[in-house]
């Protein structure tokens, strides 16, 4: 998709401009853009063909025969509905577009069946009460809550499909049986998917020993069953795999506003006053990636949290590195922010 840039023509380019693109591309479209970068139509090889028939000169606007109403897909939709939908309209190419019309990018059938295919443990922790969400929870986990259509956790799994990961572990404990009820063995989805069960909760971390021995020699993901994302986890795997850490936790910057003026002092005596200060944190997104190493260093059916973990290995001299998450993020931890999660404007904006 990175070369959709040079599909883009303006409404007033000549037929032969169109003719140069399409030859020498390997996209076999053209898209036709105002200044603004939005899409008005497309030109394919059958649009040129019929307007040669026509006897149009190859000085002739593109505008003036290009398809005005082209098939296109939404940047939020994932691949299996690109696909289906180039399958239902019999093309191989489909621009995405946002909410403006703005193009912000261009698949292709051939683009979208080449998906890395990732061997890397995901290990999804689901074993929570949820407590803060009940009355709710009480009849069922949080991860199988649902938010728009499908419950939390199917909503996390299927991202990760679509991002080419397909072996999965679930951390399980309060009602265990309806998480594996629901989930099988992920036939459904065409994947693996196995679980480890705590017979005593043992907080963020120390389920990673319950693991079994046969997970391949590389990272694992590891992420909390109550969060929705739109974070491209194929680009976090990058980022840890380029960097020199041990581990990776993805973070959320965090403003906080003092709602008072701040007085500055020094030896008693004041020095300035700053008003209602602005102060930006990086917090714990409960999103990580950890060498096999580490994983293997904890003690199984021991309790313990993530970030003990990781201090632990900051503390022996391991380098962690923190990828910063800019992208949609929602903790749910809460009534309101699942009240949120599934208001029709939270559905619609983020594609649930």
């Amino acid at each position: 998709m990175s070369d959709w840039k040079k599909t883009c023509l303006g409404p007033n380019a000549p037929l032969v401009e169109a003719i140069q693109v399409l030859s020498q591309g390997a996209m076999r479209i053209v898209l036709v853009v105002d200044q603004k970068n939005r899409l008005l139509g497309t030109v394919t090889d059958g649009d040129i063909r019929r307007a040669l028939i026509r006897h149009c000169a190859m000085d002739t606007p593109v505008a003036q025969f290009m398809s005005r109403n082209p098939t296109v897909a939404s940047v939020k939709d994932d691949r299996n509905h690109i696909l289906l939908l180039m399958q239902r309209r019999d093309i191989l190419q489909i621009p995405l577009v946002d909410s403006e019309n703005v193009v912000v990018g261009l698949e292709t059938f051939q683009g979208l069946n080449k998906r890395p295919f990732y061997e890397n443990p995901v290990f999804l922790m689901a074993g929570g009460f949820g407590k803060r969400l009940r009355p709710l929870t009480l009849d069922t986990p949080k991860p199988l809550l649902k938010v728009g259509k499908k419950p939390i956790l199917e909503n996390i799994l299927e991202q990760f499909i679509e991002c080419g990961f397909h072996n999965f572990f679930i951390s399980t404990h309060y009602k265990a049986k309806m998480l594996k009820d629901y989930f099988g063995d992920g036939e459904k989805w065409n994947v693996s998917i196995r679980y480890v069960y705590e017979e005593e909760p043992c907080g963020t971390a120390g389920a990673l020993g319950l693991l079994p021995e046969d997970l391949p020699q590389l990272p694992v993901i590891v992420m909390n069953g109550d969060l929705l994302t739109k974070v491209n986890f194929e680009h976090l795997l990058e980022f840890h795999n380029e960097s020199e850490g041990i581990a990776t936790m993805c973070v959320r910057e965090y403003d906080f506003q003092v709602p008072y003026g701040v007085v500055k002092a020094r030896d008693n005596k004041m020095i300035g006053i700053e008003e209602k200060p602005i102060h930006k944190f990086f917090v714990n997104a409960g999103i990580y990636v950890l060498d096999l190493e580490i994983v293997r260093s904890v003690e199984g059916g021991k309790y313990l949290d993530m970030p003990d973990l990781l201090e632990t290995c900051v503390d022996r001299g391991d380098t962690v590195t923190m990828f910063p998450i800019h992208e949609f993020w929602l903790d749910i931890g809460n009534m309101p922010d699942y009240k949120r999660a599934n208001s029709e404007d939270f559905i619609v904006q983020n594609g649930y």
